[in-house]
């Protein structure tokens, strides 16, 4: 007997001796040549899900551009935004002007007219019909403090006051008072104890900003408080047609044949050379007036603000800081017209008496503060409460005693 293993079986197969071969060579060759890297593992099969998309097919041919796109390899993309030209801003700021007067349209209409202040359409050459919007705004029959459009105010004045700068002097003027009636008068119903103190400063400064009241300003005021605007215009209607009527009848008079318009004078050079030395005098009085004007509805402007104001005593953080307003704006009524004077010193009076409440116990509302102790013991004070039934720990009226 032999000692091989492989004794009594069948010989290997022409297949097999093939794999032993190519086995052998492959060991030799990673011998020979260590550093050849072996052939990667066969990509895994994937899911129809994760397969590459197949290849689109080609655009028309007749499309230039989309077929240089594509071969480019680069995507097609739009224009999504337009710069509008400023015919097309001003004809946006008339459609706005035009309906921010609804008040159901306002909260619309504001928001459009921020758009544009946020988009820098307003420039020197739109301010005007901007201005228009915000001078619309204030004309809306619905008041700025009005709960139903006063978030809207609020924000469209604080936004306009970044375009401020595009405006002439009278409008930004003008933009000034609408924003303390439109902004910090309706800072005033908020509840935020921080940014109610906060505006109660602002108007405090802008109180001690005004100039001491003249006696013309008190003129002006009583004669505003009477409404004769029917009667002045047609007076100043008949005053018109009568000063055309009666220059015509002197022109006739004087130059019956039409003779001065051919005839070059020197009275008209004069009157010319006049007219331009008047011309700053006139510059000069529509300052003034102009600075009259500003100076008149700021102070009812911070009136409207003090009555907002006033109306939240009832709410207790609101008390201390609308005590030092009204007394900060009792102080300064001297800067106020006689109207004016007197409604202060009327909430000032108001004010004192309801401190004087508040130190003797009561409330704005004029019933006694009590805490909550206090309100308990007043509830069971006249409580009847059954001897047989055991009210304490023990049995006894250990609750009738806490309670006095």
């Amino acid at each position: 007997m032999g000692d091989s293993l492989f004794e009594g079986l069948p010989p290997p197969s022409h297949q097999q001796q093939n794999q032993e071969a190519e086995a052998n060579d492959t060991s030799k060759t990673t011998k020979r040549e260590p550093s050849t890297v072996p052939a990667p593992p066969k990509p895994a099969l994937k899911s129809a899900l994760k397969r590459p998309k197949p290849v689109e097919a080609k655009p028309d041919p007749e499309d230039g551009a989309a077929e240089k796109a594509t071969a480019s390899g680069k995507r097609l993309r739009f224009k999504t935004t337009t710069d509008a030209s400023e015919t097309q801003v001003i004809e946006a700021m008339k459609k706005i002007a035009s309906h921010i007067k609804t008040p159901a349209k306002f909260s619309k209409a504001s928001k459009l007219a921020i758009q544009l202040i946020q988009a820098g359409s307003v420039k020197p050459g739109t301010s005007d019909h901007f201005f228009a919007i915000l001078e619309a705004a204030m004309s809306s029959t619905t008041s700025c403090t009005d709960p139903s459009v006063r978030a809207d105010y609020h924000c469209l004045f604080s936004a306009a006051r970044d375009a401020a700068e595009c405006l002439n002097k009278k409008q930004k003027n003008q933009l000034a008072t609408w924003t303390v009636r439109a902004v910090l008068a309706n800072d005033f119903f908020t509840d935020d104890s921080f940014l109610f103190s906060k505006t109660a400063g602002q108007v405090k400064d802008a109180i001690a900003d005004l100039p001491v009241a003249t006696k013309d300003d008190d003129i002006e005021e009583a004669a505003s408080l009477i409404d004769k605007a029917a009667t002045t215009d047609e007076y100043s209607k008949r005053e018109d047609t009568c000063s055309g009527a009666e220059a015509e009848e002197n022109k006739d008079v004087s130059d019956p044949f039409g003779l001065d318009a051919l005839i070059p004078s020197t009275v008209k050079k004069d009157e010319k050379v006049k007219g331009k030395k008047d011309m700053p005098v006139k510059v000069r009085e529509e300052e003034e007036e102009e600075s009259k004007r500003f100076l008149k509805y700021q102070r009812e402007a911070l009136i409207t603000c003090l009555e907002i104001a006033a109306r939240r005593y009832k709410i207790p953080w609101c008390q201390t800081v609308i005590d030092i307003l009204v007394k900060h704006a009792f102080d300064n009524v001297a800067r106020f017209t006689s109207c004016q004077r007197d409604a202060i010193q009327k909430l000032w009076a108001s004010i004192r008496e309801q401190q004087t409440r508040r130190k003797q116990g009561k409330s704005v509302n004029g019933k006694l503060d009590v805490n909550g102790f206090e309100w308990l013991q007043q509830k069971y004070a006249g409580e009847k409460i059954s001897i047989r039934h055991s009210v304490g720990g023990s049995g006894d009226r250990r609750a009738s005693q806490w309670l006095g």
